[in-house]
């Protein structure tokens, strides 16, 4: 089998070779003329020896492909066909290289991105062309071919360019379409792609990194489509730098439909010191490359430096000179090759060298794609007639159903499909795509805003479960509650200064003394009152940003089963309407009720309520008590108790005196040691009464005790507060959503009904809005089934050809051998 493969591969590089050749001598003849094209692209015969078509059935088949991917384009139709998509960096020479093959120029060549939006060149060979005929496909309904100078052409691509430069998006995926006939052309149809862009890192290149990934996405997306051949650019010396490479590969990982082409190749033979690098650059290992790409081996060009035309800068006068220093070039190089390597190019090599070489390659191999395509073309172009068919009789009868009784049945059954597609994102569901519709915990930061305490600082959002996830619907509604309540809930009591301690004692009504225990409420309640409130409208905006992003998620989920209102825009934007009063108005009633029972909780301190962790604050007040009895006589015995401390800070001057234990008998010793105890605590309760009623300066202890009360009356708050907010914003917003939404648009929808069909639907624009789309399905259908008789005529014309003779079939053969072996 190796040996069959080999001895057929080598007979069509011969043909190949010998193809070529006649291609260039009929490009440049002697002195530089150029003459008539090869044999095989005359239009007088209509089928040749190696199967393929020519003549008047090959351009057939041509415009029928052209007129095809024009449509898949335009309607944005899954039927794309066989076509040359040219993948490179920008500075690889893929323009000049494109304008070789076509033996013109015409777009903006150097560097910078000078390609924003794909350009389809449908070229087209015409021995009658003395100059470029170019079509440009206008972007009408339906399109017409435009007759264009390569003037208007240019300026075309030029002011796209330019408009894309100034959007927000900077590259479009839509094509520019154009078709030439020009009689240096090759009959194929190739896609420019914009230049891949490596961008270098950091944050001051953020631009030109988020330019780059916008290319590289968009040129990934053009791979994607099977049927494309990816003409692979690389300006290396070394095939083991894979920088364009690495882009195709994602696509095409065994590169079994990429034609590799290494760019610029007169100023790569230089720098080779050897022949043996010679050798490995020509003909690579194949582990090197990676994969089985067509041809099997690279291809290489060389593209003339200049522009044409009549001003200074300009190196050739015409076309002709340009096509000629292409030929010149591409001789040049190969005398360069074989002056490097000591030796005549062989057969094989020789192939792989050129324009002319890769322009035969191409359109060879694309002629094959396309014979080979025709039957899978036409089952495809008559489903989707059939689905156009079906497009048409639905806009016909609901052009017959704007009577005043089916409206109203049409909007019931679509508001009650609207409030089941509403109630089933809530409860949860994966009909919606999540890369679609969903949003990360950042994301939702960004358009819903993020819950900041009263240093501004955002939680990290990586501590969050499910941070990363794209969320919609209950599900996100449950991550943003947690992330309140973990926010909120481990919100701390701002720092207190001594200016408020200060400020709060203020002046009793009846004395001057100071009251600490009211201090510490006064301070306690203003700051959480302050604290929490803002978590209140946060909280509110986060949510309410859940709940409108239901309303596209259900109109997506309607239309994806076949049940929106087409044509009656007036009847949906009632819903939406009414849809975000609603959230709006429940919204704005939920954080009302969130607010009294703040301002409740911050008003009066119930101790029972505010001052739930006692232990913590009593295990201070005792630390506190055992700090002030080390300064004391160690001669001193008892000491003052926590309870004493807070009798002393109430400003109450009576305090029970300490009784002695029943167990304990008492005797001479313990009654001097209770007598001398009973002494010092009544010392130390005049100094605590001292320092702390009478006395305005605030002392390091008394400071202490009232952050530790504040802090105290300020947990009670919070855990009330995060608990009540919680508990309401599910009862009194998510909930009505639920069990009072659907009962309030029924209401609205029949008081609508009954004051006038007109306030819900516009009868005379659906009925003008389907009726244009009645003419474009109609138009569209036209265009299908003129286009499916047009490959029915080819398939017929393929299918009736005679058995190609015995001598022929052997070449016939060599081709579908090496066709097998490239798709392997």
């Amino acid at each position: 089998m190796n040996g069959l493969y080999s001895s057929s591969s080598s007979r069509l590089q011969g043909a190949r070779v010998g193809a070529a050749e006649k291609w260039i001598s009929s490009q440049v003849g002697v002195g530089g003329t150029p003459t008539s094209p090869p044999s095989s692209l005359n239009k007088d015969t209509t089928t040749n020896g190696n199967g393929f078509l020519s003549g008047v059935k090959k351009e057939q088949l041509y415009e029928a492909y052209n007129e095809l991917h024009g449509l898949a384009q335009e309607l944005e139709k899954g039927l794309e066909a066989p076509a040359i998509v040219v993948v490179g960096h920008q500075t690889d020479g893929k323009s000049a290289l494109i304008e070789a093959l076509m033996g013109f120029q015409f777009n903006h060549v150097g560097g910078g991105t000078k390609t924003r939006r794909p350009i389809t060149l449908h070229m087209k060979y015409n021995a009658a062309a003395q100059h470029p005929i170019c079509y440009l496909l206008s972007e009408d309904n339906p399109p017409q071919h435009q007759d264009k100078t390569l003037e208007d052409i240019q300026a075309y691509i030029e002011a796209e360019n330019m408009r894309l430069e100034q959007e927000s998006c900077q590259f479009a995926a839509k094509e520019i379409i154009i078709k030439i006939e020009y009689k240096y052309c090759p009959n194929l149809t190739i896609i420019d792609t914009p230049g891949l862009i490596t961008a270098a890192p950091g944050r001051k290149n953020r631009i030109l990194q988020a330019q780059a990934r916008a290319v590289e996405a968009l040129i990934r997306t053009k791979m994607k489509h099977k049927e494309f051949i990816i003409l692979c650019l690389e300006d290396c010396s070394d095939w083991s730098n894979a920088t364009t490479r690495r882009v195709v590969m994602q696509v095409d990982p065994e590169m079994s439909r990429t034609v590799m082409v290494s760019t610029k190749l007169d100023t790569k033979i230089p720098q080779f010191g050897r022949s043996l690098d010679v050798e490995l650059f020509i003909k690579p290992p194949t582990p090197v490359l990676d994969g089985n790409i067509l041809g099997e081996t690279p291809f290489f060009t060389s593209v003339p430096s200049g522009r044409v035309g009549m001003n200074r800068d300009a190196v050739y006068r015409s076309n002709d000179e340009f096509k000629e220093a292409v030929a010149s070039r591409e001789a040049q190089d190969i005398a360069a090759l074989e002056d490097k390597l000591g030796r005549p190019l062989f057969k094989e090599e020789r192939a792989r060298v050129g324009v002319s070489r890769l322009g035969c390659f191409l359109e060879e191999l694309l002629q094959r794609r396309y014979m080979d395509s025709v039957p899978l073309i036409v089952p495809l172009l008559d489903k989707e007639s059939r689905n156009i068919t079906r497009k048409l009789q639905q806009i016909v009868q609901e052009i017959g159903n704007l009577d005043e009784i089916k409206l109203k049945k049409k909007g019931r059954l679509f508001r009650d499909s609207f409030l089941a597609k509403l109630s089933l994102l809530l409860k949860g569901t994966v009909v919606a795509p999540p890369d679609q519709f969903g949003e990360t915990l950042q994301d939702e930061r960004v358009h819903g805003g993020a819950f900041l305490g009263p240093d501004g600082v955002q939680i990290p959002y990586k501590l969050m479960p499910n941070a990363g996830m794209r969320l919609y619907g209950g599900a996100q509604y449950h991550r943003a509650m947690a992330e309140f309540r973990y926010v909120a809930g481990g919100t701390k009591c701002p720092p207190i200064s001594c200016e408020e301690i200060v400020n709060a004692c203020g002046v009793e009504d009846i004395h001057d003394g100071t009251n600490y225990f009211r201090t510490a409420c006064v301070i306690a309640v203003a700051k959480a009152r302050d604290t929490f409130e803002p978590f209140l409208h946060q909280l509110g905006f986060r949510l309410s940003h859940i709940l409108r992003r239901l309303l596209p998620i259900t109109l997506y989920l309607l239309q994806k089963d076949g049940e929106n209102l087409s044509g009656h825009d007036m009847f949906v934007k009632r819903i939406t309407t009414a849809f975000y009063s609603f959230a709006e108005a429940t919204e704005r009633v939920c954080r009302e009720k969130c607010m009294e029972d703040l301002m409740s909780t911050t008003r009066y301190v119930t101790w029972s309520l505010h001052n739930k962790n006692r232990a913590g604050l009593r295990q201070f007040l005792d630390f506190f008590s055992s700090s002030e009895q080390a300064t004391l006589n160690s001669a001193t015995i008892a000491g003052t108790s926590s309870q004493d401390l807070i009798v002393g800070l109430t400003g109450n001057g009576s305090k029970q005196e300490n009784k002695p234990r029943p167990d304990i008998k008492p005797d001479q010793a313990m009654n001097t040691t209770e007598s001398v105890g009973n002494q010092t605590s009544e010392m130390r309760l005049v100094d605590l009464l001292e320092s702390n009623l009478w006395n305005r300066k605030i002392a390091p202890s008394s400071e202490q005790i009232v952050n530790a009360l504040v802090a105290q009356i300020f947990q009670g708050i919070r855990d009330h507060f995060v608990a009540s907010a919680e508990l309401k914003f599910n009862c009194f917003f998510l909930m009505p959503v639920v069990d009072k939404f659907p009962a309030l648009l029924c209401e609205d929808l029949e008081a609508a009904f009954e004051d006038g069909l007109d306030n819900v639907f516009d009868v005379v624009y659906a009925r003008q809005n389907l009726t244009n789309q009645k003419k474009d399905l109609e138009i569209e259908l036209q265009r299908v089934k003129r286009l499916e008789d047009k490959f029915i005529a080819i398939h017929h014309d393929l299918s009736a050809n005679e058995s190609p003779s015995n001598s022929d079939k052997d070449v016939f053969n060599d081709i579908a051998m090496l066709n097998i072996s490239e798709r392997i």
